[in-house]
């Protein structure tokens, strides 16, 4: 079979990760007699300065064409200064909404190898953690309405976070299907003590609980929950949250790791199509440098494989081959705490020699 996959390199790192990826994804594939065609889409920042937009229709009409969606990165401070509208991050939330992907998945698991990169007490870090953050993706306050106006303080701002019973309950069903194929924990975090959104979050998830008997569900403010994460992140399994709170706790998570430059994930909606991505930014201050860690890339692409091409066995071989290289003591820079680093590239090729 030839898998057709859509490949938003993006900015900064984004093209050398996707890459790399890309011939992972290329060797694996072909152990199981397929083969992956690829269509270079042009979004974020570099399609700014080709076409004066983030997100040209041709886009997200790319993505919407293929099996699958490998993201790089996109955004940069080259960009910070322009509208809203005009950033690079709308065509990540273009894509998210154009391609109807509610759910975003981040795993975040302490390896036992790189317990000593936790910045935990040792105690803590020894006891190791392996969550599963479940984020809404296209509703909340990063999809509602949002504005300037003028007031007797002068310029205000604002923006909205709406939640719909249905869109709770639809983000809600996948943390509870993923909880019992985990352990059976699904801990629900709102700010249901301010906000009526945080409320009626809390109300749906507690009847859809009902259909899920055989499933723990523990309600906690976000706020408690940023702390908890680095008290003691072992009692999570799956977190399940608005998109606001997601993205922000799921970079807290990703620290608790080692390095942001470990964390994959994938966006999900009622197909098996997906767009996977790292979950670290564009790193501008590296590319071109060959620094740039394609771990986190590399499981993105493992996470396709599993959720979208349903090849089990093709994600559990990427995935080893990155443990393996890093129980030899292979590091890229962010992960090598002032010791000897390897570049992105050599990293690259270690999975792939691990691969055959």
């Amino acid at each position: 079979m030839t898998y057709h996959i859509a490949v938003v390199a993006g900015d900064g790192i984004g093209p050398e990760i996707t890459s790399a990826a890309c011939r992972v994804l290329d060797q694996v594939v072909a152990k199981f007699g397929h083969s992956v065609r690829y269509t270079q889409v042009l979004a974020g920042g570099c399609a700014i300065d080709a076409l004066g937009e983030p997100l040209p229709e041709d886009a997200l009409k790319q993505c919407l064409d293929s099996d699958s969606v490998l993201l790089g990165a996109v955004g940069g401070p080259k960009w910070d200064t322009l509208p809203g509208h005009l950033r690079p991050e709308r065509a990540l939330l273009g894509i998210r909404k154009g391609m109807g992907l509610y759910a975003n998945l981040r795993p975040a698991r302490l390896m036992p190898v790189l317990s000593g990169a936790c910045p935990l007490r040792a105690e803590t870090a020894e006891k190791g953690f392996d969550m599963l953050i479940v984020r809404e993706l296209i509703g909340g306050m990063y999809f509602g309405q949002s504005g300037r106006g003028q007031g007797e303080g002068g310029t205000y701002a604002y923006d909205t976070e709406v939640y719909s019973q249905m869109e709770i309950n639809r983000i809600g069903r996948i943390a509870f299907e993923a909880a019992r194929g985990r352990r059976l924990h699904v801990t629900s975090i709102d700010k249901a003590n301010v906000l009526e959104s945080g409320r009626l979050w809390r109300e749906t998830i507690h009847e859809l609980a009902k259909e899920y008997p055989d499933v723990t569900v523990k309600d906690m403010l976000v706020d408690n929950a940023a702390m908890q994460l680095v008290q003691n992140p072992a009692q999570f399994d799956v977190i399940v949250t608005t998109n606001m709170f997601g993205d922000i706790l799921s970079d807290e998570a990703s620290q608790l790791t080692g390095s942001i430059g470990l964390l994959p994930s994938a966006s999900l909606g009622d197909g098996t199509r997906g767009m996977y991505e790292p979950i670290h930014g564009s790193a501008p201050d590296i590319a071109g440098l060959d620094m740039a860690n394609p771990i986190a890339t590399v499981l993105s692409v493992a996470m396709m494989l599993r959720m979208s091409f349903g090849l089990p066995e093709a994600a559990d071989m990427v995935e080893a081959a990155v443990e393996d290289a890093l129980e030899s003591g292979l590091r890229t820079r962010d992960i090598a705490w002032g010791g000897p680093y390897i570049k992105g590239s050599e990293m690259t090729e270690a999975l792939l020699n691990r691969l055959n």
